[in-house]
């Protein structure tokens, strides 16, 4: 039985720039500001979270696509918002609205990423079980 994933679901989930989060530490460039794989990652943590309460255990989502703009750099120790909405759903196919919020010491906030992530729900067994071994 399909999930029950509605327009709508959302989450928020919260993250501190860390040296760790740099491209500089990712290999993505050569300056010590968020790193754009970073950032991805926490949208797409941000989709998962989203549409959690509607999987049971046998089901979950993988990433198909990631269409975001990055669009302003952000400082080590900067905290960061990454936000998911579900924008559409068919059958498996859910697409999210996604963006990346920093906030400044006036408590104001400003998009540094966005853009679109879709998934597609899978059974879990039967998607593991279509792995190729190693070479």
């Amino acid at each position: 039985m399909m999930p029950a994933i509605e327009v709508g679901m959302s989450a928020a989930l919260s993250f501190v720039v860390s040296d760790d989060d740099t491209a500089l530490a990712l290999g993505s460039g050569d300056v010590p500001v968020l790193a754009t794989p970073r950032a991805v990652a926490w949208l797409e943590a941000a989709t998962v979270e989203a549409v959690a309460p509607a999987l049971d255990a046998s089901h979950t989502t993988v990433g198909s696509r990631v269409d975001v703009e990055h669009s302003a750099a952000t400082a080590v120790g900067a905290t960061v918002v990454a936000r998911a909405s579900v924008g559409y759903v068919d059958g498996r196919l859910v697409r999210f609205e996604v963006a990346l919020e920093e906030a400044d010491a006036d408590g104001a906030s400003r998009i540094v990423m966005s853009g679109q992530v879709t998934r597609v729900v899978v059974d879990r067994e039967r998607f593991l079980s279509r792995l190729r071994p190693p070479a």
